[in-house]
């Protein structure tokens, strides 16, 4: 009998060893996805600054937002499926490379027209990078144990990328110029495109499969007009056409591509991926902790900035004890945890942590101290991310056959930026209706001053509004919990196999020999 090894089995000999510079890799693509994430929220430390330098309206003012995560939302899954087909190296480097580009071109805008395309930008190419990065980590770390340590790293740094922002947008708009907030991506990106050209490897289809061009039109519709009808319900309200208008239409689409799917030859989102019980589950937990998170980021800032009177700079430091929180519980949930109980009891337990430090959070005042009423909450909401998201995250990608972990990638980072978009439109209208019913309920000639509420009276209504906001966004997280608990399947995440071979006649024939093997 030939002994010798077949093509085929060395192949599968190779992809079982692990990349000696796997954790350089990871490096690399931590560095990306902070960049990615943290660009969600950094700009909106600068937008005043932005403002005054381009003379913009307030109104405007959200499309500096809402340009990013329309581009980024949209084109999610069409960035996955382009890396599983033409290789996730390519696609990573261009993503790299095109977001440092837009990211200059905003930092240098003279113009708010050339700031809001720069923005667009910068989410298109997100749009290519982010699902890449994710990837490339699935498919590089097949060991059990390392892909839990691997994963700790990603989930730390998706769960506190927002709080990074913040804190980073504030160090640089106040000792710098608004313009860092985007020149700093240069850096990351520069750093992580050298990371890819030096390690990655070109990481080509395993299938010959053609891109689903109808599917493509109907997921990046459908989501544009999702993102568009939420962020325009945060800046109006629900009732305009434009908001539920968009959002029907949104839905209408994304009903047909569920469809298109089901019948597609070469479907852009199989369905083997998402029907998978762990895996859905995995995607709705992300979905809605983005959706949950927003309540922590937005209202907490608010108050830090406008009742406590923190500058941007204080107020991002402020955030330091969740992130230290949300690394430990990232690491402790997805390497010692994950492998013995699975996602079942973490991810639920963590949606109760996030939600009770939300009720917690209610306590607040207006003369409230931080260490006695925000800094107890923070750790343990850092604690609940990090139990919900790092787990997510793996179990997301995990047992995903090489040809999908593109398209995987990308379900998890859309199912969080749209549970984002939900996450900020509905509790800023929560927020706004909840100020406007106190102060019309409590005013009296007593609580006017020249024909205008008291400062006492709008700082108590700017704390009711808060105190709404979190336990809106604790039933959320409660929510979650109970539709996690319910989807995701007892016991551990089985290992994942090594890359299935590309589907050729050479392949069936070996077949057996590897199989002896």
């Amino acid at each position: 009998m030939n002994s010798a090894p077949t093509p085929v089995l060395r192949a599968a000999r190779a992809s079982a060893t692990p990349d000696p510079r796997r954790w350089l890799i990871l490096g690399t693509v931590g560095l990306a996805q902070l960049m990615v994430v943290l660009d969600a929220t950094i700009v909106n430390i600068a937008l005043p600054s932005a403002q005054r330098a381009l003379g913009f309206t307030t109104v405007d003012r959200q499309w500096v937002v809402t340009a990013y995560a329309l581009a980024f939302g949209s084109l999610l899954l069409f960035g996955g499926r382009l890396g599983d087909l033409i290789g996730r190296k390519i696609t990573f480097l261009t993503g790299a490379l095109g977001f440092a580009a837009a990211s200059a071109v905003g930092g240098a805008a003279t113009s708010f027209g050339m700031l809001v395309a720069a923005r667009a930008a910068q989410g298109a190419f997100g749009a290519l990078l982010a699902p890449a990065a994710l990837s490339i980590l699935s498919t590089t770390f097949s060991d059990p144990k390392e892909r839990g340590k691997a994963f700790g790293v990603y989930g730390a740094i998706v769960g506190t990328g927002g709080a990074i922002g913040l804190l980073l947008g504030g160090i640089l708009t106040e000792y710098l110029s608004w313009r860092w907030c985007l020149y700093v991506n240069l850096i990351f990106a520069g750093l992580a495109g050298t990371g890819a050209v030096l390690l990655l490897k070109q990481q080509r289809a395993h299938t010959r499969s053609r891109l689903d061009l109808p599917g493509v039109a109907l997921v990046s519709a459908s989501m544009f007009c999702l993102v568009y009808g939420f962020s325009n319900a945060a800046s109006h309200n629900w009732h305009t056409p434009s908001t539920y208008g968009f959002l029907t239409a949104g839905v209408v689409l994304l009903a047909a591509f569920a469809l298109w799917q089901s019948r597609a030859a070469s479907p852009l989102l199989p369905p083997r991926v998402v029907l998978d019980r762990n895996r859905g589950g995995a995607y709705l937990a992300v979905l809605i902790a983005g959706a949950g998170m927003f309540g922590i980021f937005l209202f907490l800032t608010y108050y830090m900035q406008q009742t406590l009177h923190y500058s941007p700079v204080v107020s991002g430091v402020a955030f330091l004890p969740m992130i230290a929180m949300v690394v430990v519980s990232a690491n402790l949930s997805n390497v010692v945890l994950l492998p013995r109980l699975g996602p079942k009891p973490l991810v639920p337990a963590g949606m109760l942590l996030a939600a009770g430090s939300l009720v917690w959070l209610t306590r607040i005042g207006v003369h409230s101290g931080y260490v006695s009423a925000v800094l107890g909450p923070l750790m343990v909401t850092g604690l609940g991310f990090g139990f919900a998201i790092a787990p997510s995250m793996n179990t997301g990608t995990s047992g995903v056959a090489p040809q999908d972990a593109g398209v995987a990638s990308a379900t998890l980072n859309t199912g969080q930026q749209i549970g984002g978009s939900i996450g900020t439109s509905l509790l800023n209208t929560i927020f706004a209706s909840a100020v406007a019913h106190y102060l019309t309920s409590h005013l009296s000639p007593v609580t006017l001053v020249h024909g205008h509420p008291a400062p006492s009276l709008i700082g108590m209504s700017l704390i009711h509004g808060y105190t709404t906001g979190f336990w809106a966004a604790a039933a959320i997280f409660g929510a979650g919990a109970v539709i996690c608990g319910t989807l995701f399947r007892f016991g551990p995440l089985s290992a994942p196999g090594p890359a299935a071979p590309a589907p050729t006649e050479v392949v069936v024939q070996q077949a057996p020999s590897v199989r002896a093997a």
